[in-house]
């Protein structure tokens, strides 16, 4: 009887593993990464954010990068070395215990070139997160503005995909050009699905803004969630204080505005 063949595409993961992915910068994927895992544990969720952003800022977006000894990039080079896991309990007193974060750090850029040289360089998060999948309901990957390699660990891994991005004709282009990407990634994941695109920084005051929110929902072939993300101040000041907008004062509007995508979240995943 010949060997059997390894079965490279099956991850056989408990928890939902979410990648909020766009190659273009400044849309809103940590901040969607930091506020709708925030959520998702206050709806009683456990739930662990892995940060795959050479820039570190969902690390930061909780105040962890003081307590960072380990990163992901560790990880990914050598698959004897856990996944480091840093408890998030900033603001979230009514779940302890159900947030955590895999930091990262600058450091990972050059992992990110090393990995070019690693046999099953696609793989390595997907492999790393295996060993957690009965510790979590829910992990979210924050990944960089790029299709490299970390992007597509993060695809790969991933069963499901939250696509932010601005109400521009602009961003037409680069979300077909994601969705060419997604479905290039199928080869190595074909449970991979979209779960939805994420209006982020929606000003509906705004003409542009509205007619492509309104193309995007008549036309599009992905969902888009109902739930939009505003421009309110309040969230961008929320990461730079190193916390969620649920520990920070006068953000109630961001906080509703979250929960009612965890909500979303919760019903399509």
């Amino acid at each position: 009887m010949p060997p059997r063949r390894a079965d490279w595409s099956r991850p056989r993961y408990m928890a939902t593993v979410i990648a909020v992915a766009n190659q273009k910068g400044g849309v809103g994927k940590t901040t969607t990464t930091a506020n709708l895992g925030a959520a998702l544990a206050l709806r009683g969720r456990r739930v662990l954010l892995v940060d795959l952003d050479p820039q570190g800022n969902l690390t930061s977006a909780f105040g962890l990068e003081k307590n960072v000894q380990q990163t992901v990039a560790e990880s990914l080079l050598d698959r004897r070395v856990p996944l480091p896991v840093l408890r998030v309990s900033n603001g979230l007193s009514e779940a302890p215990d159900c947030l955590a974060v895999v930091p990262a750090t600058v450091e990972l850029a050059a992992t990110e070139a090393q990995l070019i040289n690693k046999l099953g360089r696609e793989l390595r998060l997907r492999d790393q997160l295996l060993a957690l999948e009965d510790a979590y309901d829910y992990v979210m990957i924050d990944t960089p503005p790029s299709l490299g390699t970390l992007t597509i660990n993060a695809l790969v891994a991933a069963t499901r995909v939250i696509i932010p991005t601005e109400a521009r004709f602009f961003s037409l282009q680069g979300l077909q050009k994601l969705e060419e990407s997604i479905e290039e990634i199928l080869y190595l994941n074909p449970r991979l699905e979209v779960l939805g695109i994420l209006l982020s920084k929606f000003d509906r005051r705004l003409k542009e803004e509205r007619q492509v929110a309104d193309y995007l929902r008549r036309r599009w072939h992905v969902s888009v969630f109902s739930t939009e993300v505003g421009t309110n101040s309040k969230i961008l000041e929320a990461g730079s204080a190193g916390t969620s907008v649920f520990h920070y004062a006068g953000a109630e509007k961001a906080v509703e505005t979250y929960l009612a995508l965890a909500d979303e979240v919760l019903t399509r995943a």
